[in-house]
């Protein structure tokens, strides 16, 4: 098994990773049930999301419930469905794949509504909310950020003040942008205890309690149907009982739930652009200028395939990780641990990865939603089409479970952390890329086997990754934390190389059992995204080089980015075209 991160300095064989065209029956039937409840109930009420109508998401939550979507991850013992995490990935997925308000409460209460019970909770809490949380009678809220507390979770400022019978703690403070705020039943919410270096987590009833105030609901550019608050909390008294996990947890409960989250907006935000990218081919077959259908025109082509690319690589990353995250889990139970402690440490140990797709999801969704306004032209920027809402839904994706400039310096941070702690070994590999770029390159003959030049670029984008992110620490050692910008590109390079390694690995998977004749647009896929990322590793790699060297040793090492983003000249219109015809005839996305 390869371990979080290590995918920089190990080779992935595509037997080893899985993709969505493996789900078996069991996945698929939950995946039709999704699907019927999605276009009965979310498609007909598109245009009641835009007038905030929470009322509707909150008895389509219900609805949910009642037919266990919101009870797959949960296990059998608190009466859910016990189904595995990629599984809750492919129904996270399909039903958030049509509105964003739908798909922020089902993400709220499924994901950090859920699972700081589940993996934090004592048995006795576990056993009273989980039952409900998932049936859908009790929906949950969690609250974390404060005004002087977004990024920076556990500087918050609410208090929890133990009384004077030692029975209970009284919580004030206050709490913004609280998704499902407006109809949650169950409160997660943290604070500060005395002068605790870090926040405690707490669950209660927000019947049972008193001094607890919310605000109107917020005005918002997007997901407007999603229920948004202030909470005020004026010395809320809760039983000591209430805490979740223990004492000081609450920094750590906050971050091991937001890993889950961030893979799991990835797949939601991911199932949002597949949507799109169908709205958009049907809406190219059917728009005529010049008499003609403006999918005929290159420059719409254009669109449709880069839309088309960057949603495939997404998915693939995906649902390789969530796979990697299910197998990690059932590993560890095997070796004796409790569910509890597997599923933390199982999650935790791919949190690059979770962080990884985070990024690069939220980013292709924003990228696909604002093409497709362009290819409707005007009726892009109209309320009555079904693209000017997707465009503004999608923007929030960027900035919640952690901004993407956090998330980031995160990936590059926990590389990092891995290889001083022994858990990767990145300072051999790296030293071997110094010495590699001081010797003349190999000139060995093609194979002729599929994808071999692409895998030599992979490998060489590694190399690169390396050899920069090696050269970064060794030079600025502590200071490198304070360089965002170097670390920005470092980041970026580690994103697309991970995304480029799992778009090969999923279609060279495909091609083993089908064949390359059904697949070429797939083919077409890697090579354009390869190109792309070679540009982009390229102009990070020199910009960090520039920041980090100067003199002969900058000159050394951008020899060896040259070496390392070095790729043959192919047409890439002509698969961008191919792409799209496939597109274009099948009239929707069918990657």
């Amino acid at each position: 098994m390869i371990k979080g991160g290590e995918f920089l300095v190990k080779e992935t064989s595509y037997k080893d990773v899985f993709i969505r065209e493996e789900f078996g029956e069991e996945q698929l039937m939950m995946l039709n049930a999704t699907e019927e409840f999605s276009n009965l109930e979310i498609k007909p009420n598109l245009m009641r999301f835009e007038k905030k109508d929470y009322e509707l998401v909150e008895k389509l939550m219900r609805k949910a419930g009642e037919l266990g979507l919101l009870a797959v991850s949960v296990p059998e013992k608190y009466q859910g469905l016990g189904m595995g995490f990629n599984t809750g990935m492919l129904i996270c997925e399909e039903i958030s794949s049509l509105s964003g308000s739908i798909a922020t409460a089902f993400g709220a209460h499924t994901g950090i509504g859920t699972l700081p019970i589940l993996l934090y909770g004592s048995e006795e809490q576990k056993l009273h909310y989980l039952p409900k949380i998932s049936s859908g009678e009790w929906m949950a809220c969690y609250n974390l950020t404060e005004p002087d507390a977004g990024s920076d979770a556990n500087s918050g400022k609410t208090k929890a003040v133990l009384s004077d019978d030692g029975e209970h703690y009284e919580i004030t403070g206050q709490k913004i942008w609280i998704s499902n705020a407006g109809f949650a039943h169950v409160f997660i919410v943290f604070a500060r205890i005395e002068d605790d270096k870090n926040i405690t987590g707490f669950v209660f009833e927000k019947d049972k309690v008193g001094g607890l105030t919310l605000n109107p609901e917020e005005a918002k550019l997007g997901i407007r149907s999603s229920s948004t608050r202030q909470v005020f909390y004026n010395k809320v008294k809760v039983h000591k009982s209430a805490m979740l996990g223990k004492r000081g947890e609450g920094f750590k409960i906050a971050m091991n739930s937001l890993n889950v989250g961030r893979i799991k907006l990835g797949v939601a935000v991911i199932g949002a652009a597949k949507k799109i990218i169908n709205y958009a081919v049907s809406y190219a077959n059917e728009r005529k200028q010049f008499n003609t259908q403006i999918s005929s025109f290159g420059a719409i082509q254009f669109k449709l395939a880069e839309m088309a690319t960057k949603t495939y690589v997404a998915d693939a990353g995906n649902y390789r990780s969530g796979q990697n995250i299910e197998d990690n889990i059932a590993r560890l139970e095997a070796k004796g641990l409790s569910t509890q402690d597997a599923k933390l440490q199982g999650v935790e140990e791919y949190s690059i990865e979770c962080a990884i797709l985070k990024v690069f999801c939220s980013e292709v969704v924003q990228y696909v939603s604002d093409e497709a306004v362009q290819i409707y032209g005007g009726m892009g920027f109209s309320a009555e089409s079904e693209v000017e809402a997707c465009y503004r839904d999608a923007r929030i994706s960027r900035i919640y479970e952690g901004t993407n400039e956090i998330n980031r310096l995160l990936i590059v941070k926990m590389i990092l952390k891995k290889g001083i702690m022994g858990e990767i070994d990145l300072m051999n590999p790296a030293k071997e890329v110094i010495k590699e770029i001081m010797t003349i390159p190999s000139f060995d003959s093609p194979k002729n086997e599929l994808f071999e030049e692409e895998k030599k670029v992979l490998a060489n984008l590694k190399k690169a990754i390396l050899m920069v992110a090696g050269t970064a620490s060794e030079k600025l050692g502590n200071k490198l934390k304070d360089e965002q910008e170097i670390m920005m590109n470092i980041s970026e390079m580690i994103i697309d190389t991970y995304m480029l390694e799992s778009a090969l690995l999923k279609t060279e998977k495909i091609l083993s059992k089908d064949g390359r004749e059904k697949h070429e647009e797939k083919i077409s896929i890697c090579i354009n995204f390869l190109h792309h990322v070679i540009e982009k590793v390229s102009k990070n790699g020199k910009e960090a080089i520039y920041a980090i060297l100067q003199g002969d040793e900058q000159k050394i090492l951008l020899m060896g980015l040259k070496r390392f983003t070095k790729v043959s000249a192919v047409n890439l219109k002509e698969h961008r075209r191919l792409i799209a015809k496939k597109l274009i005839d099948e009239n929707k996305y069918f990657l």
